[in-house]
């Protein structure tokens, strides 16, 4: 069962998501930490308490009846690679980015998550908004040097991020960073579902729809570098932490790249889904 934050009028807390339903950890095992973070640098010992918490050993809270936050609010690093699809690679070619040799990642700054339902804002500097669809991956364990073999083993769960961009300001850095951190330009959720409750993280089904229009309708079966290469790569080059988001890459029908563009406008809402994982639905709105 996925781990959830949640608050009804009050502070965030952790909560065991049972189908409809959710149970209070702070009630039902108080030796739970008392955020994500903290519930993954304890480790095995906590996922062992969360498994053993059960419908009898609290109040069971309709999910209807709270408010879900974005499960990971203060991650060290919020890392996303691009053009990680063939076929997304190949539409981004068409629209001018080179093509990649090598893993391409870039940074997307923490202050940009938000909720999995909360309102994503258009900036008053652009009217370039994209939406992304992704399998975001958290890392459960400190490591470096990961072997591609041994990369699920730092794997703490995995949830839906929507990698939403600014295509002009990103077209202005080579890094592309200032283009995928505006202000609520993450959301991520609804909740973190457990590695070991994943059965295969590469044969996962992605949808992202607008209005209910389907924009992108992909598997992650077609990532070009898979999860457990990423983490190869990137923990040679830096130590990854628990919490750490990595955004695995978008699918091919971003707004960008079709013709004429289709570039979010205020009042559209998007749904980006992972079947199994849950779903994001943000509505835009307009900044100020």
């Amino acid at each position: 069962m996925p781990i959830a934050v949640f608050s009804r009028g009050d502070a965030p807390r952790l909560g065991k998501v049972l189908g409809d339903h959710l149970i209070d950890l702070s009630v039902a095992d108080p030796v739970i930490p008392a955020d994500i973070i903290g519930f993954l640098e304890v480790g095995q010992d906590a996922v062992t308490r969360f498994q053993g918490v059960d419908a009898d050993a609290a109040e069971l809270i309709p999910l209807k009846d709270v408010c879900l936050h974005a499960p990971i609010v203060r991650p060290e690093k919020f890392l996303g690679i691009g053009m990680n699809y063939g076929e997304h690679a190949r539409e981004a070619s068409a629209a001018g980015y080179a093509e990649q040799t090598y893993q391409l990642w870039f940074n997307k700054q923490v202050s940009c998550i938000s909720g999995p339902y909360d309102d994503v804002v258009m900036p008053a500097v652009s009217d370039h908004l994209d939406y992304e669809v992704e399998l975001a991956v958290v890392i459960g364990k400190t490591c470096r040097h990961v072997a591609i073999d041994d990369a699920a083993l730092v794997i703490g769960g995995y949830m839906v991020a929507n990698d939403v961009s600014v295509r002009d300001w990103q077209r202005r850095s080579q890094t592309m960073t200032l283009g995928k951190s505006f202000d609520t330009h993450g959301p991520i959720g609804p909740w973190l579902t457990l590695a070991h409750e994943v059965a295969d993280p590469h044969r996962l089904h992605l949808r992202m729809t607008v209005n209910g229009e389907v924009r992108q309708d992909d598997n992650t079966s077609h990532l070009i570098h898979n999860i457990y290469e990423q983490i190869a790569y990137l923990s040679t080059v830096m130590t990854l932490k628990p919490g750490d988001i990595l955004a695995t890459g978008t699918p091919s029908g971003v707004g960008a790249a079709h013709n004429p563009p289709k570039f979010l406008k205020v009042g559209d809402v998007m749904r980006a889904e992972v079947v199994g994982l849950g779903f994001l639905e943000n509505h835009i709105v307009a900044e100020g």
